[in-house]
């Protein structure tokens, strides 16, 4: 008798059984004070947004010499001495707006990260796809390090950007545990 296997067309961006308990939520009471970028820095202001949530005293800097903009992994191991790192989320390219009540029933901390503008299907001629940002999504709540004031931290249904397409969505996990980048 032969296997007929079908493809799944949508897959949960975590899988279930890894929600609860010793899978977590994770990081529930943290503390994340935003930090507002200067210049194009989202990936390094955030990273520095939850070093500092574990009490660390260090800012985006610290980040800008450990990371590479376009190298998760980087910014995975970056995160490593405030005991915590990143794993990938089943995604693809389709608006947050699609996401979002899945992540916000995950009640825990991810990166959230969209294209600013809809991509070509193709690079310009130096190689750039498009410009791209990163946002916190820590249980209800999004915080973007691009805004200021009132609007830098914002119930995660009122975000104005949930219509942009998925870049990446990472999980923000304990160091070492099984799935991190």
């Amino acid at each position: 008798m032969s296997v007929v296997w079908k493809p799944d067309a949508n897959a949960p961006l975590w899988d279930s059984c890894e929600v609860s308990g010793e899978n977590g939520p994770f990081f529930n009471e943290l503390d994340i004070v935003h930090i507002k970028q200067n210049g194009p820095s989202c990936v390094p202001t955030t990273l520095a947004m939850l070093a500092r949530a574990t009490g660390a005293n260090v800012g985006p800097e610290y980040f800008m010499r450990r990371i590479n903009s376009q190298s998760p992994h980087t910014w995975s191991k970056s995160l490593e001495p405030f005991g915590m790192q990143l794993a990938y989320c089943n995604q693809d390219l389709r608006r947050l707006e699609y996401y979002i009540d899945e992540l916000l029933a995950y009640n825990d901390l991810f990166l959230v990260c969209f294209y600013s503008s809809t991509p070509p299907s193709d690079p310009d001629e130096k190689g750039k796809l498009c410009t791209a940002h990163i946002v916190t999504l820590h249980k209800d709540m999004i915080i973007d390090t691009a805004k200021h004031g009132q609007s830098s931290v914002c119930l995660a249904n009122d975000y104005p950007r949930l219509d942009r397409e998925t870049k990446r969505i990472f999980r923000v996990v304990p160091i070492g545990y099984p799935r991190c980048l």
